[in-house]
């Protein structure tokens, strides 16, 4: 089966570099900038934004929608802000029947809509699936063991899909929880720049501590009032990829949360959980569902709040059960 990736950054890219690998075939890497892709296919490198990887042999850098003509599996590595727009573009070119799988972690702003319901909307005819969990892309273009989740809503294509891009060191675990995987996906980038604030401002290694474990806990909390499964939440796209994402600064979220905490200009790179706080905690109070963390992080963000602020509403919060 022939994998297609759309999508040239960083992880667009190590995604390619894993395709080629799982399938010994030509995986076609697709960007808009002609010759950014050019550039790449000549110097077999994508030296702006993973300098130092060489592109697998088999990977083949494009512009334009003619390569996934052939392609039955297609990586859509775009932020979920701009997964319609892009998703509804490339519908005419899907081979019938090929599965398409979200590659990106957020809630829709508007929609409240997570990727995967995105994808059903503008791609009804081909089946969606979601890739997920802790891994950097540097780590997985390099080919250090990560592992992940695929999922699908037909658990026969969340296992074949996951077996078509298995190697050695990149292991997904297929799952149908395509709602619980999504959530995680979302709501642990917000709370990475949480994370990341409470660095900055020099609070603490327990503080951070503190900030992950409740942040679990309202992430948990939504996520039951959408139906998805407590095992997947503490799986490796819910626990799992939050423990990672909210840890290091590697990590484009903590990285932003960073320098909120110290008063320094933002990072000039994209972060989705900027994007995705004020949608996120839309979907919450659209489900009668408290996320206090979250709350503060949309505020600092839109400027309704400084860091400072935050944390102090944050730790005069009545004391409650833990739950």
């Amino acid at each position: 089966m022939r994998v297609a990736v759309v999508g040239a950054g960083a992880w667009g890219t190590a995604l390619a570099n894993v395709a080629a690998d799982a399938t010994g075939a030509e995986a076609p890497l697709i960007g808009r900038d002609t010759a950014r892709m050019a550039e790449m296919a000549a110097t077999r490198e994508n030296a702006a934004r993973l300098p130092g990887v060489t592109l697998r042999p088999q990977v083949a850098p494009c512009a334009g929608w003619d390569a996934l003509s052939g392609a039955d599996i297609v990586l859509l590595v775009t932020p979920t802000q701009t997964l319609r727009a892009v998703s509804a573009e490339l519908a005419p070119h899907l081979k019938p029947g090929a599965a398409v799988v979200a590659c990106a972690k957020g809630v829709e702003r508007g929609s409240l809509l997570l990727p995967p319901a995105v994808l059903g909307e503008t791609l009804p005819e081909h089946p969606a699936a979601l890739l997920s969990g802790p891994s950097f892309a540097d780590d997985v273009a390099r080919g250090l063991p990560t592992a992940v989740t695929l999922a699908a809503g037909d658990e026969r294509l969340a296992a074949r899909l996951a077996a078509r891009l298995a190697t050695r060191s990149f292991r997904p675990y297929h799952s149908t929880d395509l709602t619980g995987v999504a959530l995680g996906g979302a709501a642990k980038n917000v709370l990475a720049i949480a994370a990341g604030a409470v660095e900055g401002r020099g609070l603490g290694a327990s503080a951070v501590a503190a900030l992950i474990a409740r942040g679990f806990a309202e992430l948990t909390r939504l996520g039951v009032a959408l139906g998805a499964k407590p095992e997947t939440l503490s799986g490796l796209s819910g626990l799992g990829d939050l423990v990672l994402t909210a840890t290091s600064e590697k990590s484009r979220n903590f990285a932003l949360g960073l320098a909120l905490g110290k008063g320094e200009p933002a990072p000039d790179k994209l972060a989705e959980g900027a994007a995705t706080a004020e949608a996120l905690v839309a979907l919450a109070e659209a489900n009668g569902v408290e996320m206090p963390i979250s709350r503060a992080v949309a505020d600092v963000i839109a400027g309704r709040a400084s860091v400072a602020s935050a944390i102090e509403d944050l730790l005069a919060r009545p004391l409650r059960a833990e739950a």
